[in-house]
């Protein structure tokens, strides 16, 4: 991917630099012509490719992720405590990185007919994801959560409702035991599976999509487009930075009794694994001896808190998400109000327990959302160049806020026991 971006970016300035207003050099090709039916298609392609799988992805992920919580009422408060923590410190890590985004505004800055231009070519690209209607707001958007018809819902994309479908699909699923729903589960599962191994195939390509979309917005935009993007990694990084060494250090010290300096010291380990694998679940085995041989945790509640966070507490992709949607808003000029921006944050933190835990996997999440939210959802080429770099971070903060959620869960276990 990186050495897609690099070609495809090298590649789209240069032709940015010959023909700086599109005009052709005489006797040579029309730049317009190479974007139109070139890049932009092979670009478009990818993109479809990436989408089409959002909705089994989104739809099987949060259905297993909700069965696969366990007996709440059996795990009593290990069980509650995680939920409440996952769920909090993840909304603190969407709204740290929204934030952040408003403050600092990496989008801003693109030319009005510059960007004017990149929204009319990137409408339909979206419609896909967004099903071609305005997003919703109000009223409108609360009743509409609730759908009349699953299967149009997914048809049309309107991920919300797919999303309350799925959880209420999850929870229905937790509580029939009868054989014939366990099969269900399996067969869920097996959507899954295939629907990862699908978006393998897709990232496979990647470097080809990635070529192609920067190629298109460089030779349109030309090298301003890469100082935003730079902004963009940025405040990403701040925003992971911050979480890591200042909301997990008060977490460690304040709800769970240890030092942080001890805290960090002992996951050393687990957080090298996750940044060099950019992915939880291969880091689980690493997390879970670092929980019971570097921090003494009881075992029973690391394997349960550890195992439930590598696929429902990554703090990191939320946050990740959150940045990503309203740089994009900024970078296109689409205005998301306060309502819609807590949206967005919703939305992520629901997200991340239907994000798999796997490298790339929050991208068809971003899609989606960026439909939802009125915002092209072709622009998420535009950080598909240095999302593996990010991966990277945003899943080492990912394992550490599991690890984090180990240790509170695990002083009220060690209050109760004495």
């Amino acid at each position: 991917m990186a050495l897609g971006f690099v070609l495809g970016a090298g590649a789209g300035l240069l032709a940015h630099s010959l023909w700086p207003s599109g005009q052709p050099v005489e006797g040579a090709l029309d730049l317009t012509d190479v974007v139109t039916y070139v890049s932009k298609p092979a670009g478009t392609v990818f993109l479809n490719l990436l989408m089409m799988l959002v909705v089994p992805l989104i739809f099987a992920a949060l259905v297993l992720g909700i069965a696969g919580l366990g007996d709440l009422r059996a795990l009593g408060r290990v069980g509650i405590k995680t939920l409440a923590y996952t769920v909090v410190v993840s909304a603190i890590a969407v709204l740290l990185g929204v934030l952040l985004v408003n403050l600092l505004r990496p989008g801003e800055g693109v030319p009005p007919e510059v960007r004017e231009r990149l929204m009319a070519g990137m409408a339909d690209r979206a419609s896909g994801v967004t099903g071609g209607s305005a997003p919703r707001v109000g009223l409108d958007l609360l009743m509409g959560i609730v759908p009349r018809n699953p299967i149009s819902a997914m048809a049309n994309g309107d991920m919300l409702a797919v999303m309350f479908f799925a959880l209420l699909f999850g929870i229905g699923l937790k509580l029939t035991t009868t054989a014939a729903a366990r099969h269900l589960a399996e067969a869920i599962e097996g959507l899954y599976d295939v629907t990862m191994r699908l978006i393998g195939m897709v990232i496979c390509v990647a470097p080809f999509g990635v070529a192609a979309l920067m190629f298109t917005l460089t030779a349109e935009v030309g090298v301003d487009i890469l100082l935003q993007l730079s902004r963009y990694v940025g405040v990403v990084l701040l925003a992971l930075a911050i979480h890591q060494f200042v909301v997990y250090s008060l977490a460690v010290k304040l709800l769970g009794g240890m030092s942080p300096l001890v805290f960090f010291r002992g996951i050393r380990e687990a957080m090298i694994t996750a940044f060099a694998t950019a992915s939880s679940n291969a880091t689980l085995p690493t997390a879970l001896k670092v929980a019971e041989e570097e921090l003494r945790l009881p075992q029973h509640v690391a394997r349960f808190v550890l195992t439930i966070g590598s696929t429902a507490n990554q703090n990191g992709t939320a946050l990740f998400e959150g940045v990503t949607v309203l740089f994009l808003a900024q970078f296109f000029g689409v205005d998301l109000s306060l309502g819609q921006q807590l949206l967005v944050c919703g939305v992520c933190v629901l997200g991340g327990i239907g994000t798999a835990g796997v490298p790339a996997g929050s991208l068809p999440v971003v899609a989606m959302i960026l439909g939802m939210v009125g915002v092209p959802a072709a622009g998420i080429g535009l950080i598909l160049g240095v999302d593996r770099f990010l991966d990277m971070c945003r899943t080492t903060l990912n394992v550490s806020g599991d690890l984090a959620a180990a240790v509170v869960v695990s002083r009220g276990e060690r209050a109760s026991a004495t």
